[in-house]
């Protein structure tokens, strides 16, 4: 604890020296935007790494507090649920007081939180530091709000650089599980986890003095004549209110996480029923994650090309073929190329959402609304990730869960359908388009 303490001090020390920097129009696309995604990734390739670390150490864990798997897992739902309300939050104060300064808290947290849950005494404890600091603070101060703050800060490859950003949360789960099972098997867990607290907290603390300035301030074109007459501005994107057209985009986002997260926490269980083993389906789940890097970038290129909305149709509608054809191949080297299929489809989704905030909803509130739209992505994988398995438990097979993923991927391409017809040039105004309006926002 006194490690945390002497963190703890050298990070407030460092906060209370710097100041923002001034807004500059001429840094938009520049390199000191590129600079800036950098960091941005780094930062995030740390800040998520508590999503992947309990995964590899929850039989250690399990063995040194004598409890069973599922109350061992349960801090993983905690952290879950902390990071949810901290996306929100963190992009609420993202927006307000910066991002580095959001993510500086968040480093905080991280240190703090690996130290208090390395020396916690039992579950209790260990939950309450996954909830609050590793996924409230952590990981929701440095997923949400740094795509929504790499959003402002492009114009031209705005999608790509968001995906860059994404990449993040995937490659921290490529690169911190075979370390942390090194440091499990040479210290153990509760040493490792100080040592991840040291490096990835006061990481990320370091990294967030290095993004100071404010976000450019960026032209925003009057709308078309079209939007206009559709009621369509950025106070009121699709023609909805802003609180409305959030809404439908955060269900939009909790269907399409179901479905992703079907083969994402089940293939590993799925291979072992189909008498494949384990490690097989281990090494699946890791070409998935794989090959989802790449996707989020070739996405990202995509987003510069058709915009955020049809990307995302065209992700989740690739997302639901992947998965219908889990119901007929069922052999080890099929499965291997739909996994891959998998994580090629479903990479460049979760960043499609951010780039749609950006282009409809006011700059201004970027951070808070990306934030609450993926609140509906992780109540999604959560969702997923459980009804999955009880669909199992009811029918004794894993063909209904999948048929049950790709229903509810359906609901998200309707719901994308529906808001780009909405949108479209020469569509029938309708008397409420006519009466709306909104003033443009910066």
């Amino acid at each position: 604890m006194g490690l945390v303490r002497r963190g703890l001090r050298a990070a407030g020390a460092a906060l209370r020296v710097v100041h923002d920097q001034p807004a500059d129009p001429s840094l938009i696309d520049s390199r000191a935007a590129a600079w800036r995604l950098a960091i941005a990734l780094i930062a995030a390739t740390l800040g998520n790494a508590p999503m992947y670390v309990l995964a590899v150490a929850l039989p250690a864990v399990q063995s040194d507090f004598g409890i069973g798997r599922g109350e061992a897992a349960f801090a993983y739902t905690a952290m879950m649920v902390g990071l949810g309300a901290g996306g929100y939050l963190c992009g609420r104060w993202a927006d307000r007081f910066g991002v580095w300064r959001v993510l500086a808290l968040g480093g905080i947290g991280t240190l703090a939180g690996f130290g208090l849950a390395a020396s916690a005494p039992g579950l209790t404890v260990f939950v309450i530091a996954h909830c609050v600091l590793l996924g409230f603070l952590g990981i929701g101060s440095s997923y949400g709000p740094l795509m929504a703050d790499t959003a402002l800060w492009w114009q031209k490859r705005r999608g790509v650089a968001v995906a860059v950003v994404a990449s993040g949360n995937f490659l921290a789960g490529t690169i911190w599980p075979p370390i942390v099972q090194a440091g499990i098997e040479a210290i153990g867990w509760r040493g490792t986890f100080w040592w991840l607290g040291v490096v990835c907290g006061l990481g990320i603390v370091g990294l967030s003095l290095f993004i100071r300035n404010r976000p450019p301030r960026i032209v925003v074109l009057p709308p078309s004549a079209d939007a206009r007459a559709l009621g369509i501005t950025p106070n009121r994107p699709f023609g909805l209110s802003v609180n409305a057209a959030q809404w439908v985009l955060f269900v939009a986002a909790v269907g399409c996480c179901v479905a992703m997260a079907m083969p994402q926490v089940h293939i590993v269980a799925y291979c072992t029923d189909l008498g494949f083993g384990a490690a097989r389906g281990a090494e699946m789940l890791s070409l998935m994650l794989g090959c989802g890097v790449l996707s989020r970038l070739a996405s990202g290129w995509i987003s510069d090309q058709i915009g955020g909305l049809r990307t995302l149709l065209l992700g989740t509608a690739l997302q639901a073929v992947a998965l219908a054809l889990f119901l007929p191949f069922d052999t080890l080297a099929s499965l291997y190329v739909i996994s891959a299929m998998f994580g090629l489809f479903q990479g460049g989704i979760i960043p499609a959402y951010a780039i749609i905030v950006r282009e409809h909803f006011p700059a201004e509130q970027a951070g808070a609304r990306t934030g609450s739209v993926l609140v509906g992505g992780q109540a999604g994988m959560a969702l997923g990730g459980w009804l999955s398995g009880k669909v199992f438990d009811l029918t004794g097979s894993y063909d209904v869960a999948f048929v049950n993923g790709i229903g509810w991927n359906m609901v998200t391409v309707a719901i994308v359908i529906v808001l780009l017809w909405r949108i479209r040039p020469g569509r029938p105004v309708t008397s409420l388009s006519r009466s709306t309006g909104g003033g443009v926002t910066s």
